[in-house]
């Protein structure tokens, strides 16, 4: 009789329990349900948004091929990348130009050295010039590339021995005598680094940036996509 008895309770038990289940798994279906509605529909925006800019930005100036030389240099466009590359030979020299997209903004002047327009912003460049002699080392020179000229900022000579932690890296560019500092922009300027540079740079990474822009927004839209 007792192992009766244990039985129907056993039975009982498992009956509440499919009870319970039962009634709980239409609330969880529907909250399931929902939340992948409100995801999908998310997701839906995002591709509706995305889909759209890319079209726009297409459209409205559609991507040219890029550039792979300029004057001596040959660029390597370094696709996905915030950089470029400039590579050159001058003499037994190994010219080598490091350049960012655009990094940094200050107010445009005017012919007196006012500030023109708030409005109106010149864009900066970042560029690491690295001269290379094979055994003579290596001069790496630091540079600004605004809309239509060149400014160096500091000097740095690296020699084939081991380079200390914390190197000297020189005066600051203009406590440097002033004709020193011309005989240096001369010198950048016989291997191609000069303001004609500067300006070709600023219309390079306009349109870097913008196929830079539009590769994003296809990278995004391409991981919401998938499944």
């Amino acid at each position: 009789m007792a192992r009766v008895f244990r039985s129907l309770r056993k039975t009982l038990t498992l009956a509440h329990q499919l009870q319970r289940q039962l009634s709980i798994s239409p609330q969880m279906s529907r909250r399931t349900y929902i939340s992948e509605m409100r995801k999908s529909a998310f997701e839906g925006n995002i591709l509706r948004f995305l889909r759209s800019e890319i079209q726009y930005e297409l459209q409205s100036s559609p991507p040219n091929n890029p550039i792979t030389k300029f004057n001596s240099f040959m660029i390597d466009g370094r696709p996905g990348e915030r950089w470029i590359t400039l590579r050159r030979q001058y003499a037994d020299e190994e010219v080598k130009v490091e350049v960012t997209m655009f990094d940094g903004a200050v107010p445009a002047s005017s012919a007196n050295g006012e500030v023109a327009n708030s409005d109106e912003m010149q864009l900066h460049i970042t560029l690491i010039v690295t001269i290379s002699k094979g055994e003579g080392g290596v001069l790496e020179i630091m540079c600004s590339a605004w809309p239509d000229s060149i400014e160096i900022k500091r000097l740095l000579l690296c020699g084939n021995v081991k380079v200390p932690a914390e190197p000297y890296a020189g005066p600051e560019f203009r406590e440097l005598d002033d004709e020193l500092q011309d005989s240096l922009y001369d010198f950048l300027e016989v291997r191609g680094i000069d303001d004609e540079l500067a300006v070709f740079l600023h219309q390079y990474m306009k349109h870097k940036d913008k196929v830079e822009f539009i590769r994003w927004m296809e990278r995004v839209k391409s991981f919401i996509e998938r499944k």
